[in-house]
């Protein structure tokens, strides 16, 4: 047998060492001696301890030319591995290592990382350098640092040419059982783009009474020197955040989507729908629990031409998931009987009856999941959509000849209780938000009296603040002349020519058309910010507002895969500088 071939046989059975380049010694009864190996290249024999720096710290000293040419083989074919390696130089070395804490950043993943040999492998040999190492965990984490300062500063700068801000909060609970305040921040830049960014994930000691949450909010704004730009915060409808609104020097905005869900779970307590809900709890339960019931639902949902999809459980603190649950229950009703029927079970299937009820459920909840996701976006106005979208829901909850009592009940429910939370709401700023929006400025959602109400409100806030027209914009029209001494003949001349300049802007912007519902209002707004200067400058202020926390919410969703069971013990300082990094780096993408 020659040399290669006994290199081989060695190589199939593990016992050669660095790609190939040494190999353990053959004692000559045949067996082999796993603690010393020898050099293919020179035959030299060292001591093997389970670790291979010395094997290539001999490589690299002695046989760099060999060690960089392809390992002799009996196959003449060009692999991968045996490419002509190069090293790579300085410069892409560093930027691999910001891309690394980029990535470790953005994508949440662990600090250590870094550490992981596979990654390793992976980018040397994406690169063609087999001397190449990953940054040590200090490297990395100073990178990140360095990351969350560079993008820190770029989004103060962006917060110091906003002239309002509005903010959303809430509190978060980490694994680790530590209490932290998320706050992100709102606002148009030059162009009437929305923008949004992370503020913070501040870890917090005390206990959530109002003033001490009110002082948090103070804090955050002083640290980002923001308090005079403040125009409102959103917040859930807990006591302790309506209380400390009370305190704060900007205007509250309840969340609209925690309204609506809450009334959703009021009117489902004690109803009709209770024992056809609890069958299709039970019913859901049995499957999800079970993989082998799991197994034959799939078998008889393609038995019956349906795709594959798993039962959804209701959960009280997930909004639309009572919809959800209904929603898989019908569709797969035919399978789900027939994988029941398979064996003996005390689980029952909801009843003819029951099916009904829990359609036209399905029904009426319909339109309360649309303005839920419609509510809760980040990058379109919502604050204007609040009273046009409750609405359109308190129209869909009318009660009809059709219905049957429990439906009757249901809606009347659910109607009481919303319009009972939808008082406690900021219906002066929604109201004006409304007619600062293209779309909805005819007022339809209101009536004939409150509509003169708002428009009159918003000449008293152009009266009022008088916004500075930002540069290049249009100038209005400029009072006519008047002698420097006329004050004397006339005193409430100068405020009378005021007065009509406010009624003449508030009556020029009353006149333009409408859009369509599906046209952008900010894009509208670009274009006329010029024809509507003092108009515009209060739409900034009010259509900036998110109608609901749910960015808060989507902040904490990002700090759980940050603070996760693997780095429970992470500092609040680094849990603050993860999150925000990760979410500014997001914004950039």
């Amino acid at each position: 047998m020659t040399t290669t071939q006994q290199r081989s046989n060695m190589e199939k059975k593990g016992y050669t060492l660095v790609n190939g380049k040494f190999s353990f010694k053959v004692l000559p009864d045949g067996s082999i001696d796993k603690t010393k190996v020898i050099c293919i290249y020179c035959k030299a024999e060292f001591s093997y301890h389970r670790s291979t720096s010395t094997l290539k710290y001999h490589l690299s000293a002695k046989h760099t030319a060999d060690a960089e040419s392809p390992t002799p083989s009996s196959s003449s074919q060009t692999t991968l591995v045996n490419l002509p390696r190069r090293q790579l130089d300085k410069s892409t070395t560093r930027k691999l290592s910001t891309a690394v804490a980029k990535w470790v950043a953005t994508a949440c993943r662990p600090i250590n990382i870094v550490e992981d040999e596979g990654l390793r492998e992976i980018i040397r040999i994406a690169s063609n350098d087999w001397t190449y190492e990953l940054p040590c965990r200090t490297t990395t984490v100073t990178k990140i640092h360095n990351l969350y300062e560079e993008e820190k500063a770029k989004v103060v700068v962006t917060l110091g040419n906003s002239e309002t801000i509005a903010l959303t909060g809430d509190h978060w609970t980490s694994l680790a059982n530590h209490s932290y305040l998320g706050v992100t921040a709102h606002y148009f830049d030059e162009k009437w783009g929305l923008m949004s960014h992370a503020l913070c994930v501040m870890k917090t000691e005390e206990r959530h009474f109002a003033h001490a949450c009110a002082e948090h909010f103070i804090q955050v704004a002083q640290q980002w020197d923001i308090l005079d730009k403040v125009s409102t915060l959103t917040t859930d409808s807990a006591r302790n955040m309506i209380a400390a609104a009370r305190e704060l020097p900007f205007e509250h905005m309840p969340c609209a989507a925690h309204l609506l869900q809450r009334a959703i779970t009021v009117a489902l307590q004690n109803s009709p729908f209770d024992n056809a809900l609890a069958k299709c709890r039970k019913v859901v339960g049995h499957f999800k629990h079970s993989p082998p019931n799991s197994a034959e639902l799939e078998e008889q949902q393609l038995e019956l031409g349906q795709k594959k999809e798993a039962m959804v459980q209701d959960v009280s603190t997930r909004w639309n998931s009572t919809l959800d649950m209904i929603t898989r229950v019908l569709r797969n009703k035919d399978a789900l009987i027939a994988t029941l029927a398979q064996h003996a079970t005390k689980v029952t299937m909801p009843t003819a009856p029951e099916l009904d009820k829990l359609q036209k459920l399905k029904t009426v909840l319909q339109p309360c999941r649309y303005i839920t996701e419609l509510l809760g976006g980040e990058k379109f106005v919502s604050c204007s959509i609040v009273l046009p979208a409750f609405r359109h829901l308190s129209k869909s909850m009318e009660v009809s000849e059709d219905d049957p009592a429990y439906l009757v009940a249901f809606k009347e429910k659910f109607a009481a209780d919303m319009e009972q939370r939808t008082e406690k709401t900021n219906i002066p700023w929604l109201k004006v938000a409304t007619a600062l929006d293209p779309r909805f400025k005819d007022l339809k959602c209101l009536s004939k009296p409150d509509r003169a109400e708002v428009w009159s409100s918003i000449t008293a806030l152009l009266r009022q603040e008088r916004p500075v027209q930002p540069e290049g914009a249009a100038t209005p029209e400029p009072p006519k002349k008047r002698s420097a001494l006329s004050f004397l003949l006339d005193s409430d001349a100068s405020s009378d020519e005021e007065e009509d300049c406010v009624v003449n802007w508030v009556a020029r912007y009353r006149a333009e058309p409408t859009v369509a519902l599906d046209d952008c209002p900010l894009q509208w707004w670009s274009d006329h910010e010029g024809a509507h200067s003092m108009m515009a400058c209060l739409a900034r202020k009010y259509l900036a507002t998110p109608a609901t926390s749910v960015p808060c919410e989507r902040l904490f969703s990002l700090s759980g895969h940050v603070v996760q069971k693997k780095r429970a013990s992470l500092s609040s300082e680094n849990v603050n500088k993860l999150v925000c990094l990760s979410n500014w780096l997001k914004q950039c993408q």
